[in-house]
């Protein structure tokens, strides 16, 4: 499995490295070779891309579930998570698609811990070659017990690291307008969920989608680790997900209605994701539950065009503030990034999906 999906990488001349004290990173076919999926990891990866692209076109009436951590600080407690949510999904998989979180780059508006890849040790070290051998072997680990593993992809030159590991892949609310973005997820070779601006609009995340869609050639990096010319083939599975904006939540059916307009008049398939965080629970964890609620009653009583749900969890509720280098004080399972549902509501709330699935189907007549 490639972690791109390219029309060609044309390797350019070896350059001269420029002087200073930075540490080397690994070549992607390097780590790649030394931390590698294994075969359950890369089964898992291929049928999840496929089940969640037919979801996204009509084709599969499962919900999509991505849940987990707002970012991952902790592989331990990570593993545990990811434990109990592979249980879970394996009770409601004929009528879920559920994929961990597995976040380890965070946007920061401002500044502040940048993620697990960044800072494996919590401790402002920044290393990085550390951090991504870590974040990769998290993924492999997750996604070779059968559970499938999304992240949002920040940096354009993580994914030549990561991608081969991830199900579901995201563009976050500060970057779906870059162009570089862009151009990165029309390569990647599984779905791609566009974030709607923090200031609640709609249209850049399609335009994003549409973006995506094309091909593209642009200045990246071959396996090898040098320098290349990028050429893309396009991504047909991009979609855009509604996570709220400064105006306030964006999850309600006329909110709905209008996104999934707007897709239809750029050619696009009818269907989106929810975040039921962010801007659509006001950033306040305790408010998950009302929106998954509404989504769930509303997809029992028959409606159509949301594909998918996003959910904050992790083992602890709320967030904790990180010290860096005092992982002592760290409450086991709590979010060190935005706050979080705790287990118990987590568990209610994919039962409560499951359930308005089984019920939508019982609306449906079935053909003699």
């Amino acid at each position: 499995m490639t972690p791109f999906r390219t029309a060609s990488v044309a390797p350019q001349p070896t350059a001269t490295p420029a002087p200073g004290p930075a540490a080397l990173l690994p070549s992607p076919e390097a780590l790649r070779a030394r931390i590698p999926l294994s075969a359950l990891a890369k089964k898992t990866t291929a049928l999840t891309r496929r089940d969640i692209t037919r979801a996204l076109n009509g084709q599969d009436d499962r919900l999509v579930v991505v849940t987990g951590p707002c970012s991952v600080h902790d592989p331990d407690a990570a593993l545990g998570y990811a434990e109990r949510l592979s249980a879970l999904a394996a009770e409601t998989r004929d009528q879920l698609i559920v994929v961990m979180r597995v976040y380890v780059e965070k946007p920061r508006t401002r500044v502040g811990w940048k993620g697990l890849l960044s800072d494996p040790r919590l401790d402002g070290s920044d290393d990085l070659p550390s951090g991504l051998g870590l974040a990769r072997g998290l993924m492999a680990q997750i996604a070779g017990t059968g559970l499938p593993v999304a992240c949002e992809f920040l940096d354009p030159l993580v994914p030549h690291y990561l991608a081969d590991a991830v199900a579901w892949g995201a563009i976050g609310a500060r970057t779906v307008q870059s162009q570089v973005h862009r151009q990165l997820s029309s390569g990647l070779t599984m779905p791609i969920g566009f974030k709607n601006t923090t200031d609640g609009g709609v249209r850049d995340a399609v335009d994003a989608v549409v973006s995506a869609s094309r091909p593209h050639v642009y200045p990246g990096i071959a396996g090898d680790g040098r320098a290349a010319v990028v050429a893309t083939k396009g991504n047909p599975d991009g979609h855009v997900v509604l996570r709220g904006g400064a105006d306030g939540p964006n999850y309600g059916p006329d909110e709905v209605a209008a996104a999934l307009a707007e897709l239809a008049a750029a050619g696009l398939p009818q269907q989106l994701i929810v975040d039921a965080s962010h801007g659509n629970s006001n950033k306040d964890h305790e408010r998950q539950p009302l929106v998954v609620t509404d989504i769930a009653t509303r997809i029992a009583a028959g409606e159509r065009g949301i594909a998918g749900v996003m959910i904050e969890s992790f083992l602890a509720a709320g967030r904790q503030d990180l010290e860096l280098g005092r992982t002592d004080r760290l409450v086991y399972g709590q979010s060190v990034t935005d706050a979080c549902v705790d287990w118990p509501t987590t568990a209610a709330m994919i039962d409560e999906l499951a359930t308005a699935v089984s019920t939508r189907r019982s609306l449906t007549p079935t053909t003699p």
